[in-house]
């Protein structure tokens, strides 16, 4: 009676381990999952962005130079999608800037009054919001997968496989607009 006694109890340390293991796993995979989403939502707002930088540049609001540096920061920007994603945040980056130096009150204040402006920087307000929503979306999902994969569980079962690590988007996403 003794021993069947003790190999209950094994058997239901197992299971209940084998049960906690595989929710651990599930979420593992959920967060995978949501940190996926994530990077496309912020990749198509990060296109976005840079689609409306180039109108801007192009649509003649702007002066020459100035036109043709955000111009060349956008396009910098649109063709990083191939390349890694420190050399994307960096260009990314460059377009902020860009953006910031561009759009200086003077400058909102004359496209502000020509036709077709107001509904630009109104466009590019919108889009430059939902690109620091996205990132901070992404990040705040990378933190928790993050937190997740260093608990010992997860690391002695193998749970996340060979999925590598996700990482962090570090961006200056800060563009100064007026308000619209």
């Amino acid at each position: 009676m003794n021993q069947w006694l003790i190999m209950a109890f094994l058997v239901a340390v197992l299971v209940l381990l084998a049960f906690y293991l595989s929710m651990t796993a599930g979420r593992l995979d959920r967060l995978h999952r949501r940190i996926d989403l994530a990077e496309s939502g912020l990749d198509a707002q990060l296109l976005r962005r840079s689609g409306i930088a180039l109108e801007l540049a192009s649509n003649g609001l702007l002066d020459p130079a100035t036109s043709m540096v955000l111009s060349e920061a956008a396009h910098s920007a649109r063709i990083s999608s191939d390349r890694s994603i420190p050399e994307r945040d960096i260009a990314e980056s460059e377009l902020s800037d860009a953006l910031s130096a561009a759009l200086d009150p003077e400058e909102c204040a004359y496209i502000l009054s020509e036709q077709g402006g107001p509904e630009t920087l109104a466009e590019l307000s919108a889009t430059v919001q939902r690109v620091q929503l996205s990132r901070r979306f992404l990040n705040d999902a990378v933190r928790a997968c993050t937190q997740l994969r260093k608990q010992r569980a997860v690391r002695w079962f193998h749970l996340a496989g060979r999925t590598p690590w996700p990482a962090f988007r570090e961006i200056n996403d800060q563009v100064t607009l007026p308000d619209i």
